[in-house]
């Protein structure tokens, strides 16, 4: 009979919680976002990415990362959101071969307009996974976390986010 690795189900159980934390929180988002901006959470993670990023912009690249999105899922939602004007790609100056994903004016509108809806879906569904006795270690960890002022900057994998004027950007690129 083998023997039972306790450290192997901690780890297992820490990771069911994180899912079942990760799980509450993306269905009440996705639920909340939906029917007040027509946003998935993806979608509103990908255009509160590139705001964060000086000049609104990043190579599709770091977006894939920032995202938690392969390649070609990245190209289709960047697509899907180009077609609804909430960005736009554009080639690199540096290196013709890149391609800039850049917010527009109407995808910073929505995103302001849908942020106070995130927030406020996050921090209830955050509330009321406190109550839960498997959940509420979970919930106090990133209470802790959490920086004391200011946005968070959401990690793009990238060793240095996009930076420089998004006129530094060319002519819309036909990807």
């Amino acid at each position: 009979m083998p023997m039972r690795d306790d450290a192997a189900e901690i780890r297992a159980s820490g990771w069911r919680t994180l899912a079942a934390l990760h799980g509450l929180i993306d269905t009440a988002l996705e639920k909340a976002l939906q029917a007040e901006h027509r946003l998935s959470v993806v979608e509103f993670t990908v255009l509160d990415a590139l705001s964060r990023q000086d000049g609104w912009h990043m190579r599709m690249q770091q977006l894939a990362r920032a995202a938690a999105l392969s390649s070609s899922a990245t190209t289709r939602l960047v697509a899907r959101l180009e077609d609804r004007a909430l960005l736009g790609r554009y080639l690199c100056a540096d290196d013709r071969r890149g391609i800039y994903t850049e917010l527009t004016p109407e995808g910073r509108a929505l995103l302001e307009a849908a942020r106070p809806v995130h927030d406020a879906t996050l921090e209830a569904v955050l509330a009321t996974a406190a109550e839960a006795p498997e959940l509420a270690p979970l919930v106090a960890v990133l209470a802790e976390a959490a920086p004391a002022t200011g946005p968070s900057t959401p990690a793009t994998g990238a060793s240095a986010p996009a930076t420089g004027p998004a006129s530094t950007a060319q002519s819309p690129a036909k990807a």
